[in-house]
């Protein structure tokens, strides 16, 4: 077999589109994009107010990698459907960018020697975290998005770890490559060094220029992007989202014709429990408990807030009409003026989140809502019935269906 047919040999891949400009343009792109989503998955994260551990937050032996930024606000109201739509979107429309990059990096993941200096291997080391946790990242990302929970454990952690691993060596490879890179765009013509030239020596003959195959890319970007983000708006562009989770369409219709993640059927719910009978939220605080039948829940001052759920996903619901009991109403019952945390325990027997805390802030919004109505109808059973929380710019999983218990000030 010759040389030339090994890929350690730089004439097996003979592509002539590969060469440094191209690289650099998909990497600077790629810099400017990644940043952004790391910013971003580092705002889901504060989103969560990880700080209530263990109940939010139970991601093993995070240490200083799970660092707490800030109490997450309750306004604008719409602030989580912005910062994870943004998330979600720029990351599927960065797909054709990173495959691209990759393809035309290929040929130095076979280079020999592997290492020709310390400061080499550090370089080759760093390459291939980058690469294994960029595919591992997106490729994650995308089956979370579509709700296809096929690896191993909890999608949270895996991605909280390997957006670190990712992130750290694409500090490092864009420390040591964006100087180059900046000079390669502004260059055209520019002779790289040996040992950073891309392009193949015996190349086969073109069939598309590079400035044609970046249009390409660009053009897999802008479809991915224009047939995913419109989940993030209302009316007609919800449509356009033929490639966001679940598509374009919404379930059903009527009142209780907006979007569902889990079912009361997936999540274990037994009808038997939430009828008016038997069904009773039970209320814990500073004064001891109370417990409260639905009849008993609508007695009380009924308050109305017009708010979106938003979810990790990146779907989001257009803005619903709540009814229902301010959450610091109900905090008042228990003997808190000025209310405090709230831990929030579902009915729910299957899937993540059946407790979930809100902090102090999220609890005295007034738009904050254990709802029992929305859009002038009660609950369906998909959507909490009989009552769940509705909380302004929280993640979906913290507004919590079939709600049983509310215990302030104690999230044991």
């Amino acid at each position: 077999m010759s040389d030339q047919r090994l890929p350690t040999s730089p004439g097996f891949w003979r592509s002539p589109l590969r060469g440094p400009w191209f690289t650099s343009v998909l990497g600077l792109v790629l810099l400017a994009g990644i940043t952004v989503l790391f910013v971003t998955g580092l705002v889901s994260y504060a989103a969560y107010n990880p700080g209530l551990s263990p109940v939010n937050d139970q991601t093993p032996g995070k240490g200083l990698l799970g660092f707490y930024l800030f109490t997450w606000p309750t306004r604008p109201y719409w602030l989580y459907r912005l910062t994870q739509g943004v998330h979600v979107t720029l990351g599927i429309a960065l797909i054709p960018v990173l495959l691209a990059k990759l393809w035309s990096v290929v040929p130095r993941l076979f280079t020999l020697p592997p290492a020709r200096s310390l400061a080499h291997a550090l370089e080759r080391i760093s390459l291939l975290l980058l690469v294994g946790g960029g595919l591992f990242e997106f490729t994650t990302g995308v089956l979370n998005v579509q709700l296809d929970y096929v690896f191993p454990g909890s999608f949270y952690p895996l991605h909280f770890y390997g957006a670190w691993v990712f992130f750290a060596a694409f500090l490092v490879h864009a420390a040591l490559k964006t100087p180059a890179a900046l000079r390669n765009v502004r260059r055209i013509r520019q002779r790289p060094r040996p040992e950073s030239d891309l392009r193949s020596p015996r190349p086969d003959p073109p069939t598309v220029s590079r400035r044609g195959a970046l249009w390409l890319v660009g053009g897999g970007s802008l479809l991915l992007l224009a047939t995913t983000a419109g989940r993030s708006f209302d009316g007609p562009l919800r449509r356009t989202a033929l490639l966001a989770p679940h598509g374009g369409a919404e379930p059903g219709g009527g009142p209780g014709g907006f979007q569902i993640n889990k079912t009361a059927a997936y999540a274990g719910i037994d009808p038997a429990e939430t009828g008016d009978e038997a069904w009773r939220l039970v209320v814990t605080g500073r004064t001891g408990t109370v417990r409260l039948s639905r009849a008993d829940l609508l007695r009380g001052p009924l308050h109305s807030s017009s708010l979106p759920i938003a979810c990790v996903e990146g779907w989001s619901t257009s803005d619903q009409w709540w009814r229902g009991v301010r959450l610091r109403d109900l905090a008042a019952l228990v003997g808190y003026d000025d209310p405090p945390d709230v831990l929030v325990e579902s009915l729910q027997r299957h899937g993540a989140f059946r407790r979930a805390a809100l902090r102090a802030n999220q609890v005295r919004d007034p738009l904050s809502l254990l709802a029992l109505y929305v859009n002038g109808e009660e609950l369906t059973p998909d959507h909490g019935y009989p009552a769940r929380v509705i909380v302004p710019a929280a993640p979906g999983v913290l507004n919590t269906k079939w709600v049983a218990r509310l215990t302030f000030g104690d999230l044991r």
